[in-house]
């Protein structure tokens, strides 16, 4: 194993501490903790360093053994657009100076790379950047939902890619991206996928996970009681509700079902903060196609884990994502997805063996294929078994050796192994 290192995780604008699925709290957010908790466990000292938006947040807070959260002051302490976080590089810079020592500083996302890189080449130390989205110039063709991204953040994150020691992408699209859109040095540029907590994420029939359902348990799901069972079939859209996440068109797919067969919609998930009205949107279109769709808000985990394996099916429509880990949490749960071939969804989801993947946002064409799936129970049995077994191939302990790996090499450690070389350099 690589010895022990001391890591900085920053994540700038939105805290690996808070739950998904509201404001800006997303995949990232998961990925970013579960890595961190997962190269704890392996002896490594992590500290995630993010922006104070609340007064009543602690300085410093031992999120998992190995792991602590710092909340640096930067900018007003209440949250705020994503887009203004680029106010408060700076002061966050200042304050994450006075931190450390560290031997590697990860930066998640480009505000935090901005922040990041000076203090690592002031201290002579490694910089690693993640960028989970990547910006579109104006030029570029964009879809629906999508936003075209100020010139000033083109620039920062072509710089990111150029001058950090590594970049590590979550999927094959993405650096891709990174390579083609940024001009990342492929020699550079290492895939390290996401993980998935197979003891909380499980299907509903696995009786030895009895354990790890009691948190979820006072979370009360669609079509129960508190303490019941679901009575009537749903199907899940989860995620932070933005167009981007397009659960326009999971609400045009499930009304597409026929009668006989259609499942209730459920949709598990925050307005972000650029989109608080977007709910009532959602709302007002269900109804002009007189469906009923239960919005549930943001979920803790045990509570989106239990949403999941109760589910029929789980629909990822968005435009874009650079992974889509839903969709490996849904696999986990023996729960077969629909997604859109956008992205890292290709990758997440193996298109005909853990679910379907569609190339058309034709909500006809996702309806059709809905009821074929909730009408054929041996397709539906044969995806899900195949998720499960596509899900337990990816560990978090492995998602953090393959990154420990990356930092032991950037870092110039001799007794770094092949994991990184097999795992994933692009």
């Amino acid at each position: 194993m690589t010895s022990p290192l001391r890591i900085a995780l920053v994540s700038l604008h939105t805290s690996p501490g808070a739950e998904p699925g509201s404001g800006d709290v997303g995949g990232m957010n998961v990925v970013v903790r579960n890595q961190a908790e997962a190269l704890g466990a392996a002896g490594h000292e992590v500290e995630i360093l993010t922006r104070r938006s609340s007064p009543d947040e602690p300085d410093a807070v031992e999120l998992a053994p190995g792991v602590t959260l710092r909340v640096l002051a930067a900018g007003p302490a209440e949250p705020v657009t994503k887009g203004r976080h680029e106010e408060f590089v700076d002061e966050f810079r200042a304050r994450l100076a006075e931190h450390g020592p560290y031997d590697v500083i990860h930066s998640h996302h480009w505000f935090s790379g901005m922040a990041a890189l000076p203090v690592a080449r002031e201290r002579g130390l490694p910089h690693v950047q993640s960028f989970h989205s990547i910006a579109a110039a104006d030029d570029t063709p964009l879809s629906d939902g999508e936003r075209a991204e100020s010139p000033g953040r083109l620039a920062g994150e072509a710089m990111l890619a150029r001058e950090s020691d590594a970049v590590v992408a979550i999927s094959r699209a993405e650096a891709e991206t990174v390579a083609t859109r940024l001009g990342g040095d492929p020699e550079r540029l290492w895939v390290v996928l996401p993980g998935v907590d197979a003891a909380l994420f499980h299907p509903a029939d696995d009786a030895s996970a009895a354990d790890s359902d009691a948190a979820g348990a006072d979370e009360t799901l669609p079509g129960e009681a508190p303490g019941g069972s679901p009575t009537r079939p749903y199907v899940v859209v989860a995620g932070r509700l933005e167009p981007l996440k397009a659960p326009d068109l999971a609400v045009e797919a499930v009304a597409a079902v026929p009668a006989s067969l259609r499942p209730e919609l459920v949709i598990a998930g925050g307005a972000s903060t650029e989109h608080a009205g977007y709910e009532a949107e959602l709302a007002e279109l269900a109804s002009r196609h007189d469906l009923d769709v239960r919005f549930l808000g943001p979920r803790t985990r045990p509570g989106l884990a239990a949403l999941l394996r109760g589910a029929q099916l789980v629909l990822v429509p968005s435009h874009s994502e650079t992974y889509g880990l839903i969709a490996l949490e849904a696999a986990a749960s023996g729960v077969p997805v629909v997604a859109a071939a956008s992205g890292g969804l290709r990758e997440s989801v193996v298109d005909g063996v853990t679910g379907v993947v569609l190339d058309s946002r034709d909500p006809a064409r996702w309806g059709e294929t809905l009821t074929r799936l909730l009408g054929d129970r041996d397709t539906w049995r044969r995806l899900a078994r195949a998720s499960r077994v596509r899900a337990a191939e990816h560990p978090w302990s492995l998602s953090a050796a393959e990154l420990a790996d990356v930092y032991c090499r950037v870092a110039g450690r001799e007794e770094c192994t092949e994991l990184a070389a097999a795992g994933g350099r692009r």
